[in-house]
Formats: C-alpha cells, sequence, structure tokens
C-alpha cells in the first residue's frame, strides 16, 4: 500500500513572471516548436504520450487542461525564456481548447502538476536546473520517471512543495515488483512496471488508467462481441421461425391425411 502524503502547498506569492514588464505586448509571437523531436527514445515517446492520453481520458473536463511537450512562457514579453514539461496539467484551467503554447500570465496559473520523462540526454537538467526552476514557478508536484532504467534509481522520484522547497515523498515495490508512489494532486498511484512501463492506477476504483487508444481497442472488442452476439440470436430467431413453419406445415399435412379417411 503506498503511504499518501498530504497535498503540496506553495507561499502565496505569486512566482514573479511579471518582473521586467508591467505592459503585454500582444504584437509578439511565442514560437511553439523550436525543430526538436519530441523525444529522444520509444522509451521517452511511449511514457510521454500515454500519461498526457491517460490524463485527458480521466480529466475530461473544462477546468483541467492537460499537455505534453508544450513550451510553458513564464515571463512577460520574453519569448526567449520559456521552459518544456514532457507533461503538465492544470487545475482550475480556462477552458481546455487546443493551445499551442502555455502564456502563465494570460492563463493566471503556472501548471500545478509536471512530470518529465528522463532520457540519457536530459536527466540530468531534470533533477537540477529543472527541480529548481519548477520550485521556483510554484509547480506543487513535481515527478521524474525513468524508463530506460539507465539515469537513476529507483525509477520513480516523487517531489512535493513544501512552501518553496521541493521534499522527496517515498516511493515502493509491491509484491509485484510494481515500483509505486502515490500523487495526491491527481488521487492516482504513479507505478513502474518490473519492464519500467509507466502506468498510473486509480487506488479508489481498482483500475489501471488507460489512453485513448487502449479504450477505443477495448471499446472496438466490446462492439465485435455486441455483433457476434446479434448474429447469434438473429440465426437463432431465424432457426426458430422455420422450425414453426415446418412444424405447422406437418400439421396441416396431418390434417390432411384424417380428412381423407
Amino acid at each position: 500500500m503506498v503511504s499518501k502524503a498530504t497535498k503540496p502547498t506553495r507561499e502565496t506569492a505569486p512566482f514573479p513572471y511579471d518582473d521586467d514588464a508591467q505592459v503585454d505586448d500582444l504584437t509578439i509571437d511565442y514560437p511553439c516548436s523550436d525543430g526538436e523531436p519530441m523525444a529522444e527514445s520509444d522509451e521517452q515517446y511511449t511514457a510521454m504520450t500515454y500519461a498526457v492520453s491517460a490524463l485527458r481520458v480521466r480529466y475530461h473536463r473544462e477546468d483541467v487542461y492537460i499537455a505534453g511537450d508544450m513550451f510553458v512562457y513564464y515571463r512577460m514579453n520574453r519569448r526567449d525564456i520559456r521552459v518544456a514539461p514532457d507533461v503538465f496539467a492544470v487545475f482550475g484551467a480556462v477552458g481546455t481548447h487546443r493551445r499551442d503554447t502555455w502564456l502563465v500570465w494570460r492563463e493566471g496559473k503556472v501548471p500545478d502538476f509536471v512530470m518529465e520523462i528522463a532520457s540519457p540526454g536530459t536527466w540530468r537538467r531534470d533533477v537540477g536546473e529543472k527541480r529548481r526552476l519548477y520550485a521556483l514557478m510554484g509547480v506543487a508536484e513535481y515527478i521524474r520517471v525513468d524508463p530506460t532504467g539507465q539515469c537513476f534509481t529507483p525509477a520513480l522520484e516523487i517531489d512535493y512543495l513544501d512552501g518553496a522547497t521541493y521534499r522527496r515523498q517515498p516511493v515502493a515495490l509491491d509484491e509485484a515488483g510494481i515500483l509505486r508512489g502515490y500523487s495526491a494532486l491527481l488521487g492516482l498511484e504513479v507505478c513502474v512496471l518490473p519492464g519500467l512501463e509507466l502506468r498510473l492506477y486509480d487506488p479508489a476504483t481498482g483500475q489501471w488508467l488507460r489512453s485513448h487508444q487502449e479504450t477505443e481497442d477495448v471499446l472496438a472488442v466490446a462492439e465485435s462481441a455486441l455483433r457476434i452476439s446479434e448474429t447469434a440470436r438473429q440465426a437463432t430467431e431465424s432457426d426458430l421461425l422455420q422450425s414453426e413453419a415446418e412444424n405447422a406445415r406437418l400439421r396441416a399435412e396431418l390434417d390432411r391425411l384424417r380428412g381423407t379417411q
């Protein structure tokens, strides 16, 4: 059983994202891409896309925004100052409409939750520079996952913001060899399976979270089973009608024969 820490707290003073300017210059274009690939490896890509998709399925609400590999700009009028979390969630967002970037001063919030998926080329920045930055920004929960098994041990690290400082939360192996930690913000267990696959688990329902594709696959199987069942029912009804028609014919023939005696 994963211990459930209290929800993270942050200082009341907001992150000073507008200390360089007082007026939002609406003529500035904030790039949504730097031309770099979204992930360094299949492991990183798979974990990232699963987390984003599964969280979007779970939080299908207008006030929760989930995104991944998107630039978060946190200094007003500074298009050169940004960070791109692999996965982030904002609670209390104003709508879930599509965005190319997250501009903190226009949205009114920094991300509440960030997850970084480690790769050989990024993990040192994740545990160092980004950890310090996210704490300064006020990201309440910061989780790091290593799906490669080459970057850090254990392959799951969870930090909760206590005031202005991150404090490490416990993770533990269960009897099945699954590494589990608890996300108080999400109300979910973040798990790394023995094969280093990232999965999210809902302890309230006892179910693993599915991605959009996994949900579609389950629906497709259910629809296929329903079609097969309906076809079998129709075939049974057809056989029954044929049987009743044959019985009626035989009764008529029997009555005819009796009438000729």
